[in-house]
Parts: structure tokens; C-alpha cells; sequence
């Protein structure tokens, strides 16, 4: 241990600090560069059912700093929930976080009532983990009558109570248009997370990481994620144009002309939009096309469109989708092309404090 002197106008202080090279002090500001384990708070994470497998994996990757607590979810006879947080007094004063997963709007209601109910405990801080946000495609009134669902939602998590640490940290991953940020009121702390990094990682594990174009869908997943690609100077924009009642995907910039297209979004439902885009890429020229979405929903059961069984599956070398959706991970488990890319490791170092 060494003694170190800090000062700033008015303030003098003598601080002990480790002489590790894990912490770096640069003035007239304290820069802590990394953050040595012993000085990282332990988070206690609370967990949906169905997002066990993630906050298992959350746990395992944090080396110690991430212990899962234990909820006991069952219902009354007349269907509404049932909840039990065992070992409530144990959590007072502790750095406490919930893994939620909002997919099923069916489950909502008894989420929530954990979620409003975890700050109150005395609690040392509170952060809601909910990796896929699912109102986000109804974010906007574009006619008389529309309801802005995603505002409902931001106005709901906005009232989660304050902890004894402050507002809630609401860790969102790859939000639909980037102006839901602002849906949210002061009374939470919104952190809006991104999956593009890991897709990256994953495409330069490729053999062919040095022939790969990036591939928007339409003008606003560009928007999105184009910052996030700079150094990928060969990108293919798409567009969507009516024909009468049906929308055409047509190319709008770029060339794929024997390109590995790797297709990025945030999310997909249907997925008619990319079977169209991979149409339009292979008869433009394409080696290969990819796709990646943060979150793959693929209601009714929409994923077995790429599957092998629909025949479509060649169509996709790779499929990628984050487990921000854990009953499609559950559905698509084994099913080429696609392959899941855990966001373990980015949850992991947003609870930490």
C-alpha cells in the first residue's frame, strides 16, 4: 500500500491506495482505468424463471461478483401471482439487481410487482436488467387513435421507487428507434446497452472476416447501427417501397457483388424483410449472406422460416440472435443456421458498481 496525496481547490486529502498497475491516476481528475475485484460490490441478482440459463451464465462470467438470489413465483387459484422473495432480510443494504424478460405479455403484471417491490426492501441500489424492451416497434402516433405503447411502458418503468442508493439503472439492449430514450422520466437512470460489439467479435472469428459487407434492412436500421461499422467501408443500404398493397426490398446504395453480407438489425418478427433483403443481395451478386438481430422474437413460431425443414436454411450461412428472447433460444436450440450470442458478459459488467 502507498500514501498518496490528492488535492483540488479547497480539498486536501490523504488517500491509501493500492501500488497495483490495475488503478492509474491521472490529474486534475481520478481515472480509474480498470477496477480491481476486491474493490467491485457483490450485486445480488433476482431472476425470471425463464431467464434462469442467462443469469446462470451472468454469475459464471463474473468471476464472483454476481451471486443469484431465490424467488418463489407460484400463483392463486384465481391465476394472479403469488410471489415470495426468500431471505428478504439478507438484502438490505446490498447492491440488488432483476433479470426480466418481457416477451410474454402475459407475465408482465407479476415481473413488475417484484420489480416495485425489490427498491423497497431497503436495498443499497436497485438496477432492472430487461435486455429486450417489446414495445419498442409502437413508439410513435402516425394517425388519430394510435397509442404509443412504448410510451406506457417508459412511463411504468419510470415509476419503479427510489432504493436507499438512488433511482433504479434500467439496462436496456439495442433499443428500437432512439428516440424511446427519452420516454423515460428523471426518476430512473435508462442505460441503453448495444449487441453490435459482440456480432463484431463474432465476424472476425470468420475465415472470411476480410471479404464482409454490412447490410441494412431499411433507412432506419442504417441509422442505428451504421456508427457502429465505420471501419467497414463496403456497406449495402436496402429500402422498402410500395407496389400497391405490398412493400418491395430494393437496393438503395452499395454493391454485395461477391461480398460474405452479413444483414443487421434489432430485432425481427416475421422476417419477411430479410428473406426479401437475402433475395435481393444473392441476385445482386452476393458470395454469402448472414443475418444478426439483437432479438430474435419470431412470433408463432415465425423462426422456422430459416429453418432446413422450410427449406431455407441454405439461403442463411449464419443466423446470429442474442438470448435477450429466451423462448426462442429455447425453440431454436439445434436449428441451423442459427446460433445464439450470449449477452452474459455485457450484463455482468453493467451491474457493476
Amino acid at each position: 500500500m502507498a500514501l498518496q496525496e490528492a488535492t483540488q481547490p479547497g480539498i486536501s486529502a490523504r488517500i491509501r491506495l493500492p501500488t497495483s498497475d490495475d488503478i492509474r491516476i491521472t490529474a486534475p481528475n481520478v481515472e480509474l482505468e480498470s477496477f480491481p475485484l476486491h474493490l467491485t460490490k457483490q450485486c445480488l441478482l433476482f431472476f425470471y424463471p425463464e431467464t434462469e440459463a442467462l443469469a446462470r451464465s451472468v454469475a459464471e462470467t463474473s468471476q464472483g461478483r454476481v451471486e443469484l438470489g431465490d424467488i418463489k413465483w407460484a400463483k392463486f387459484n384465481d391465476g394472479f401471482p403469488n410471489v415470495f422473495v426468500k431471505d428478504a432480510t439478507r438484502i438490505r443494504n446490498r447492491h440488488v439487481a432483476f433479470l426480466a424478460s418481457f416477451q410474454d405479455a402475459a407475465t408482465i403484471f407479476e415481473q413488475l410487482s417484484v420489480i416495485y417491490q425489490l427498491p423497497r426492501m431497503f436495498v443499497g441500489s436497485f438496477t432492472l436488467v430487461l435486455p429486450y424492451f417489446p414495445t419498442g416497434t409502437a413508439e410513435r402516433v402516425e394517425a388519430e387513435g394510435d397509442v404509443a405503447t412504448a410510451v406506457t411502458l417508459a412511463r411504468i418503468l419510470s415509476n419503479i421507487p427510489l432504493s436507499r442508493g438512488g433511482p433504479t439503472s434500467v439496462v436496456i439492449f439495442d433499443i428500437h428507434a432512439l428516440q424511446e430514450r427519452f420516454y423515460f422520466g428523471d426518476t430512473v437512470l435508462p442505460l441503453f446497452e448495444s449487441g453490435i460489439p459482440l456480432v463484431r467479435q463474432r465476424m472476425q472469428s470468420l475465415p472470411d472476416a476480410d471479404n464482409i459487407t454490412i447490410a441494412y434492412p431499411d433507412e432506419g436500421a442504417w441509422k442505428r447501427f451504421h456508427y457502429q461499422f465505420g471501419d467497414y467501408p463496403e456497406q449495402v443500404i436496402c429500402t422498402k417501397v410500395r407496389d400497391g398493397d405490398k412493400r418491395i426490398v430494393r437496393l438503395k446504395e452499395g454493391s454485395p457483388k461477391g461480398r460474405h453480407v452479413v444483414i443487421v438489425d434489432d430485432l425481427v418478427q416475421s422476417g419477411g424483410t430479410l428473406i426479401e433483403c437475402q433475395r435481393l443481395l444473392k441476385t445482386q451478386g452476393a458470395e454469402a449472406v448472414s443475418a444478426y438481430v439483437t432479438h430474435g422474437v419470431f412470433p408463432k413460431e415465425s423462426w422456422r422460416r430459416f429453418t432446413k425443414a422450410n427449406g431455407t436454411a441454405d439461403a442463411f450461412k449464419y443466423f446470429w440472435i442474442t438470448d435477450s428472447c429466451p423462448r426462442t433460444v429455447e425453440a431454436i436450440r439445434g436449428q441451423a443456421p442459427y446460433e445464439v450470442i450470449s449477452l452474459a458478459g455485457p450484463i455482468t459488467a453493467a451491474l457493476q458498481i
